[in-house]
């Protein structure tokens, strides 16, 4: 451990160091430290602080985060008043020239005077600070209020990182920086998109969103709000001699480390403000934060202390603003529309509105539960904002305008009324289709079940077919399958293996002729068809795949190459895998209830299996098929299948209990009541349990077809575990390039003797299977003293030597 002298100067090194890279980071957006080393050097400083708390400062970077719940915010008295200036509605040029007029008749200035300087800027959308520094530190943090009296809002201020704990090169004993906190767009998009993940209440707009989480009581629940800050004048200051010019103060912000924005001009007269208004309204939806407006200031402090103040407001600027990003506009109707992933989502059709400097007549509500949220029905009135590239959406309903129906039957006097539409609610089938619409658990959104049969998700549900680690059809790229779709010849996966040659150069002539296109054979008089011959004898090999391949083509929901290795090593068919029940899939390994549910699902939709009866009888039939895993023996005993029921209160335990009484699965599907003596070792609320799931839906009959599955399944399992492979059980790590074998190979080969590939490296890795150009998985597995193979090695390894 470091005696206190040197702790002392290292952890002002390490102060210094963060603080600089922070800036680069937070305000010039130039980071020259990855992460790591950053974080590394913070841990250091926060172990030297721990060890000697007398070390803490408060410009140290551990102090950013700090603080308990407030029970309320402290009154600040702001030394000198957070004044508002006047607002130019006048949208136009004549806005910037009325004001310029008005400053030149104010200083009596002759028509053929020279033109005054004014300082642009932007008017930021945000919520205005007062950030008091003393002596170089920041001491406190408070907000407008009422211009006299605002709110201490420190400890939620000092951690918005681009905000320095210690101005650079000033210690004045008093200097007061003023400027607007706010929250940039795509930090709040990626916040609602985080809310929306959650099934939480979305927020409105960036403004309230950075407002709330400035005055939120919480500091650990502010800091999960990502804030930023620009300075753009002074409060109180004692000690420092203000610049001469308002272009100056803004220069002398920034030397001091403190983020001021890159937009601003010094313009010479009312030419140079319409000039500088008319280029930030172009460069207003690229901008990466909202603004209402832009600002001009008389330059010249000097000039700005001869035009004083009027009620309040400053005579020497104005804020211009520009045409509003929220609108009124009503819902005509709610429609639904499909993704290309199945992802069922419910959309505003409104009366067209201009708003954000575009007509908006469709607006997205996401998912069933943000529209409920939000309360959005057909007939409503509602606040549509659209601000720069952020999609439009409604932030709010105007309640008091809903159509609403007198209810009949009332007494007059005490009349009552209702909404006349009703909250909405997404359909149970797909608009497009007609198969039945899921939403998993824990998920906001639905999605159409009907993967291989939905129009709207035919290209995407092709594409995934005929990937390279799926059917692997070479040739079948994003702009044949996209012609073949739309001119008609494909409209299912089957449709595939039924192309011709004369179609194909039939798609190939239309879709030049759509696209105006005429490729160079063709101005030579011949036609290509080379591309077409390989492309029907990569599909006519694609006829016999792997099981594993086939069940990850299907496109079965969160069913990738692991989990379809997974069904195809231990049920071996796909006619094993289509029957396959919930509880039966549970017990297989690496597949859980949400996976399972997934696999149901895609199977009982009637049109995904016309679509793959279809494909079937075009003559795509697994190569590898066989009797289902000799390890699935364990996994069809009484106990694990009643565990795998997942029936309530009744745990592995009782399952045991009930097993070990004779109970299986045809004996409790003919149990009548909970009195009967097989049930006597559970206790009274998990028989009452057991007896209440017996009655619901068709639980006896789902028994039933289990236990039949069950010995079906025992029937044709080989005797056994020999033939299971020599890697079962075992994970191994795959890195560099090996000298013969591709990495798919590599790991076709270990997941063909039952072993499983993993993308890094743990003390759980058995072996680590290393090529030349090796990188840190190496290093790693000979940390972790994880033996490692070289091909050779791997292949002795599989042969069982």
């Amino acid at each position: 451990m470091l005696d206190f002298d040197s702790a002392s100067r290292r952890a002002a090194e390490l102060r210094e160091q963060l603080n600089h890279h922070a800036h680069l980071y937070y305000v010039l957006d130039a980071p020259t430290l990855p992460d790591a080393e950053y974080d590394k050097l913070y841990q250091e400083l926060q172990a030297l602080e721990a060890a000697h708390p007398e070390l803490l400062t408060a410009d140290s970077p551990t102090q950013r985060v700090i603080g308990k719940v407030l029970d309320g915010f402290a009154p600040v008295r702001h030394a000198v008043p957070m004044l508002s200036i006047r607002t130019e509605t006048d949208t136009e040029d004549t806005g910037a020239i009325a004001f310029d007029e008005r400053v030149r008749r104010q200083l009596e200035l002759a028509a053929d005077a020279p033109a005054i300087e004014y300082a642009a800027e932007l008017k930021f959308d945000g919520l205005a600070m007062n950030l008091r520094y003393e002596n170089g530190l920041l001491v406190q943090a408070a907000t407008r209020g009422d211009g006299e009296t605002g709110e201490d809002v420190t400890q939620n201020v000092r951690g918005i990182g681009q905000i320095p704990l210690r101005l650079q090169g000033v210690a004045a004993p008093v200097l007061e920086v003023r400027g607007e906190v706010y929250m940039r767009r795509d930090d709040f998009e990626a916040l609602n998109a985080r809310q929306r993940e959650l099934g939480e209440k979305t927020f409105v707009n960036p403004r309230n969103t950075a407002a709330g989480a400035v005055r939120q009581l919480d500091p650990e629940q502010a800091r999960k709000k990502p804030l930023s800050f620009y300075a753009y004048g002074l409060g109180e200051v004692q000690g420092w001699a203000v610049p001469d010019t308002h272009a100056g103060l803004l220069d002398a912000l920034a030397a001091m480390g403190l983020p001021v924005c890159e937009h601003r001009v010094v313009a010479p007269g009312a030419a140079g403000l319409v000039e500088f208004h008319q280029r930030i309204a172009g460069l207003r939806d690229s901008l990466p934060f909202d603004i209402d407006g832009v600002v001009y200031k008389v330059n010249s402090r000097a000039l700005q202390q001869r035009l004083g103040f009027v009620t309040r407001e400053p005579r020497w600027a104005v804020a211009h603003k520009y045409p509003a990003q929220e609108q009124l506009t009503t819902v005509e109707a709610i429609d639904v529309q499909v993704g290309r992933t199945g992802a069922i989502t419910p959309v505003a059709r409104l009366t067209p509105v201009f708003v954000g400097g575009t007509t908006v007549s469709n607006v997205t509500l996401h998912n069933e539960g943000e529209a409920q949220r939000k309360d959005v029905r057909i007939g409503d009135t509602v606040i549509v904002r659209r601000a720069g590239d952020v999609i439009p959406e409604i932030v709010g309903v105007v309640l008091e305008r809903r159509p609403m129906r007198e209810l009949p039957g009332l007494d007059l006097l005490m009349s009552q009324s209702e909404p006349l539409h009703p909250q909405y609610r997404l359909p149970a089938a797909c608009p497009v289709c007609g198969s039945h619409v899921v939403r998993e658990e824990g998920e906001a959104v639905a999605r159409c079940s009907g993967g291989l049969a939905c129009p709207a998700q035919r290209k995407e549900a092709i594409r995934h077919f005929a990937g390279r680690r799926a059917m692997d059809i070479e040739g079948l790229g994003e702009r044949y399958i996209d012609n073949l779709v739309e001119l008609g010849y494909v409209n299912g996966i089957a449709d595939l293996y039924a192309l011709t040659l004369d179609m194909l150069l039939e798609m190939k002539r239309r879709a030049d002729e759509r696209d105006g296109v005429t490729p160079e054979t063709v101005q030579a008089g011949k036609v290509a068809t080379k591309w077409a011959e390989n492309l029907l004898e990569a599909i006519a090999a694609s006829k016999r795949p792997p099981l594993a391949r086939l069940l990850f083509a299907l496109g079965v929901r969160h069913v990738g190459e692991s989990t379809a290795k997974v069904l195809a090593d231990w049920l071996g068919q796909l006619a094993l895998v289509r029957r396959a029940p919930m509880p039966l899939l549970r017990v297989l390994p690496d597949i859980g209830a949400t996976v399972a549910e997934a696999i149901v699902d895609f199977f009982a939709e009637p049109k995904n299996q016309q679509a793959l009866d279809t494909l079937l009888a075009a003559g795509v039939q697994p190569a590898d098929e066989h009797a289902p895993s000799a390890r699935l023996r364990g996994s069809l005993q009484d106990t694990v299948l009643l565990a795998a029921l997942q029936i309530p209160k009744l745990t592995e335990l009782r399952c045991k209990q009930l097993a070990d009484q004779g109970v299986d699965l045809r004996r409790l599907a003919a149990m009548e009541s909970a009195g009967e003596p097989a049930l006597a070792a559970l206790p009274t609320e998990a028989a009452a349990a057991l007896m209440q799931w017996l009655g619901e839906g068709a639980h006896r009959q789902e028994l039933q077809a289990l236990a039949a599955l069950r010995d079906e399944l025992l029937a044709q399992l080989p005797e056994g575990s020999g033939s299971e492979g020599r890697l079962v059980g075992k994970t191994l790590v795959l890195t560099g390039t090996l000298p013969t074998l591709s990495r798919d190979a590599a790991k076709d080969l270990i997941e063909a003797a039952g072993g499983k590939v993993s993308g890094s490296v743990s003390k759980k890795t058995h072996y680590v299977v290393a090529g030349s150009e090796a990188g840190s998985k190496l290093d790693k597995a000979q940390e972790l003293g994880v033996p490692v193979l070289d091909e050779a090695g791997l292949q002795a390894l599989l042969a069982g030597e």
